[in-house]
Formats: C-alpha cells, structure tokens, sequence
C-alpha cells in the first residue's frame, strides 16, 4: 500500500468518515489510466467533496492500481496524477484529505508488486491505515464506489455502501440484482447524489 500525505488543515468532525473510489466515482474511467491528459473530473464531483469538507467530514480516496503491478504505469505516475487530481479539485475549493492506493496484484506482474497483500480492495488495509493517520476511530463510516470491490470493503468495515451508478455502476446494479448477498445501503446515481444521502442520514449540512 502507498499512502500520499494528508492535507494540511484538514477539519474532523467525530460523526463519520467517507472513503471514496477514484475512477468512474470521483474522475472518467478510462481503463487504465496511465496519461494525465485523460484524467477528468466527472460531473459535479468537485461540488459533491466540498459539501463534505464544508460539514467537516473526511473525505478519503482509495484506489486499487493494479497497472503498477502488470507494468502499465509507474507509481511516480500515479502520484502525478493524483496531484493533478488535488489541482483539479483545490480549483473548485473542493479537497481530499488522504489518497491511499494499492500498486499490488496477487498474480500479475513481478515481486514486490505480485504479492497478496492486505491493501488492495476490497481488504481493508487502506481504511485500516486511514483509521491510525487520520484519528478516524469511532465514527460512522460510508464507502462510496461503483464496484463490488467497494460494496464488499464497505461490508467488511461494517460501513454504508453506496454503489454509484457512475463509471461501472450501472452493470454492478445489474449483477447485484441477481445477488441478495451483497445489496449496497444505496443506490445513487453519481457522487452529488450519494453525498446528500450521506449528510441526510448524518443530519448535517442543511
């Protein structure tokens, strides 16, 4: 697992933490994105991070990158593109207060990389590194993402997951309709959405 220093001046609240994917949740899925010029935010994801700023919530990325690990890309791009990211959002006065990425893959690619490690979603080594650099114990948490990687972290924190409908979200619906095992808490159509669920159930925000 690799971790990028939280931002300075971050406020706490002590009601909840939001952990959030980063493709097809915050920014475009494109595949594997291994260029700056295709990293974009998607519609209103940059208002949504700010309404959680302004009520004091954490807002926390976590990304599986699995392209370091097969060779795509290098970790010094993924830290590029995750500065680009804090740019992008720090010019609608919107931020992350941590990003954790895992660059590992349990069959592909080459040692150190091809491991099984405890970081890669849906294992909770992201959210457990969160929980100790950020004070986040004791709080309400939600996992915000528009995988099955996300719905079974969320489960395996006993956190709320929201499953967008965004990026892959729209098949994920599909195929969590045939699996009464693993339902989000909600089904939102983008991130604006899934943040105003979230502060309804926190009643703050309005």
């Amino acid at each position: 697992m690799s971790r990028q220093a939280p931002e300075a001046g971050a406020e706490k609240t002590e009601k909840a933490a939001v952990f959030l994917d980063r493709d097809g949740t915050i920014i475009e899925e494109v595949g594997y994105l291994d260029t700056i010029e295709q990293l974009k935010l998607l519609p209103g994801a940059a208002q949504a991070i700010r309404q959680l700023n302004r009520a004091g919530i954490p807002a926390i990325m976590l990304t599986n990158q699995s392209g370091v690990a097969r060779g795509y890309f290098s970790e010094s791009l993924v830290e590029l593109l995750h500065q680009r990211l804090r740019e992008l959002l720090a010019a609608e006065s919107a931020r992350l207060d941590a990003v954790y990425y895992c660059p590992h893959h349990p069959t592909a690619g080459q040692p150190p990389y091809r491991r099984r490690c405890h970081c890669r979603k849906p294992k909770p080594g992201m959210v457990e590194q969160a929980v100790v650099d950020l004070s986040l114990k004791n709080r309400r948490f939600f996992v915000v993402g528009d995988k099955k990687t996300d719905l079974e972290l969320a489960d395996r924190i006993g956190a709320d997951g929201i499953l967008v409908l965004t990026g892959y979200g729209k098949k994920e619906k599909e195929q969590r309709a045939a699996d009464k095992q693993m339902q989000p808490d909600y089904i939102a159509a983008d991130l604006p959405q899934a943040v105003q669920w979230i502060l309804s159930q926190l009643a703050v925000g309005k």
